[in-house]
């Protein structure tokens, strides 16, 4: 089914055996891919399950539900600090591609980025074309911003770490050897966390980690976190 084109689908839009497709929906599948009555899709519905469908008109038939296992063993909530210009974009882009299951974006004591509502939705959008794209079952969950400090507290995981680039702390590739149903894993802004918000982690149950030696930038560094997440876990 790889070569078939993949579209996410909200709930509402099934009935029974059909699909009613949204304007834009309809538009991105005969414009711009080109398919016509009787060409078939796959529709996802970002929560774990596929369908076969084959166009109509305004709607598609649902012709069976197809088992899809692209997603990790483990849940990732990646906590981020916001970095400036949209270079949270490609954190959220890459993050869907690497198996993450939520981003908490975070405002810390650095951060320049004041997002607005529309670009929370923007980055909504950009999770769900890239679930599409790397043919995931889930599109990952994109909190609402909220300041650092409450977003440590409100972590209920069991396995929390916070990336500092600077500091004498264990390495996270040696730190994945058990099998924890969550991680979250926090990743700071330009310039890095400070003191005072590595205290409040570590007062929080979370443990700093390393990334390796080298000082990576702000959307570097949740790559790299994930890839190494990823790579034990996949």
């Amino acid at each position: 089914m790889a070569q078939l084109q993949r579209i996410a689908i909200a709930p509402f839009q099934f009935q029974e055996t059909l699909i009613i497709l949204t304007k834009e929906q309809q538009h991105y599948l005969v414009r711009v891919l080109r398919l016509r009555p009787g060409d078939r899709f796959i529709a996802m519905d970002g929560q774990g399950k596929w369908w076969l469908a084959q166009l109509e008109t305004e709607q598609a038939q649902v012709l069976e539900a197809l088992i899809v296992e692209t997603e990790l063993s483990v849940a990732i909530t990646l906590m981020v600090a916001l970095p400036k210009g949209n270079g949270f974009d490609e954190i959220v882009r890459y993050s869907t591609e690497l198996g993450v299951t939520c981003i908490a974006p975070v405002l810390s004591d650095r951060t320049l980025l004041n997002p607005s509502p529309q670009k929370l939705e923007r980055w909504r959008r950009i999770a769900t074309e890239a679930a599409e794209q790397s043919e995931r079952a889930f599109v990952p969950t994109i909190l609402e911003p909220v300041a650092f400090s409450t977003a440590i507290t409100a972590s209920q995981a069991t396995h929390c770490y916070i990336c500092e680039g600077r500091g004498d702390y264990p390495h996270l590739n040696n730190l994945m050897k058990s099998d924890p149903p969550e991680i979250v894993i926090a990743t700071g802004p330009e310039g890095g966390w400070t003191p005072a918000e590595i205290e409040q982690a570590i007062a929080s149950g979370f443990q700093p980690v390393s990334l390796g030696r080298r000082i990576l930038r702000a959307v570097t560094a949740p790559v790299v976190a994930l890839t190494l997440i990823s790579a034990n876990y996949d």
